[in-house]
């Protein structure tokens, strides 16, 4: 039987290793609409997030003790941003929903459109994005930005489906990378970068639709194989999600964050007072989780080290 301690919950033995059942859940920012995208800046010591239909991107900086900080607005209007990530020279990587595109923010500020048609058709609305080693970009692109206006600007899809998407920024080429997601959403790569996690929420549209985590073998020329069912919250859907240095899948939940081995087993959930979106680890050691709530900013201690904390 689970047990329950705090807002842990313990599902399997080796999630008590991964937590610090002493940290408490600290809520940081409030008053957002729908929070998403977090992305930690190791350099500058602070966090990024998207509220969506606020239609802007906020910046949280720490005060000395990291458990309150300042929130100020980072961009506004910021193209009902969604999810965000930093390449391997640090800059900001941003899925744009209302302008249907994925863009790089350069150092001095400078936004590039690095994606927003393929094939001569507009996207339809990039969703969640990861750089990999070797500075492709990999993001999926499913509807929701355009089904209203809530979270872009209501239109129709050009493209004949919602995909997964590869960009080469070397070339600039675009290459579809999967074909049969209803509704592609979050992503992450293995710490090894042998295996691709992808989050199908279909459900969202349909009930019967799926609701689960898929996972691909990665090759080294970035062909991907398989794609079976990885994992699935027993509560809500896989959003966003990340891995920690040894592969385990913390992701987003209806009740919280779930954490899943790299066999796909659940080992345990930090229980969150609202639907979670998204996270990321962060922190100076990148072993303090930062977690999007419907409206709020929320992070804990963990016992875990992310993956790839730029």
């Amino acid at each position: 039987m689970p047990e329950r301690i705090g807002e842990y919950v313990i599902e399997d033995k080796r999630f008590r290793r991964l937590v610090n059942r002493n940290q408490r859940l600290v809520k940081l920012v409030e008053g957002c609409a729908w929070a998403e995208g977090p992305v930690y800046f190791k350099d500058g010591n602070f966090l990024l997030f998207s509220d969506i239909p606020n239609d802007r991107m906020l910046r949280w900086v720490p005060d000395v003790s990291g458990l309150s900080g300042q929130v100020s607005v980072f961009r506004q209007p910021a193209g009902y941003s969604n999810g965000n990530t930093r390449d391997r020279e640090g800059r900001l990587v941003t899925c744009e929903h209302g302008n249907r595109r994925v863009t790089r923010t350069e150092h001095d500020g400078r936004i590039t459109v690095l994606a927003d048609r393929y094939e001569g058709k507009r996207l339809n609305s990039p969703n969640d994005v990861v750089v990999k080693s070797d500075g492709t970009v990999w993001f999926t692109d499913p509807p929701y930005g355009h089904v209203s206006d809530l979270e872009g600007y209501r239109g129709e899809s050009e493209l004949a489906g919602n995909f997964l998407f590869r960009l080469d920024p070397r070339d600039g080429s675009l290459a579809i990378m999967a074909d049969d997601f209803r509704n592609p959403n979050g992503l992450a790569f293995s710490p090894d970068e042998k295996r691709l996690y992808v989050a199908d929420t279909g459900k969202s549209f349909d009930p019967d639709g799926p609701q689960h985590i898929r996972v691909f073998d990665v090759y080294e020329d970035n062909r991907l194989s398989g794609g079976e069912v990885f994992a699935a919250p027993d509560t809500g859907a896989s959003d966003g999600f990340r891995c920690d240095i040894d592969g385990n899948v913390w992701t987003s939940a209806g009740d919280g964050v779930h954490c899943f081995s790299p066999g796909g087993e659940l080992l345990g959930k930090i229980m969150v007072p609202e639907v979670v979106a998204n996270l990321t680890f962060g922190g100076p050691r990148g072993n303090r989780l930062f977690i999007c709530g419907t409206t709020s900013l929320y992070a804990v201690w963990t016992h875990a080290n992310g993956a790839q904390v730029p």
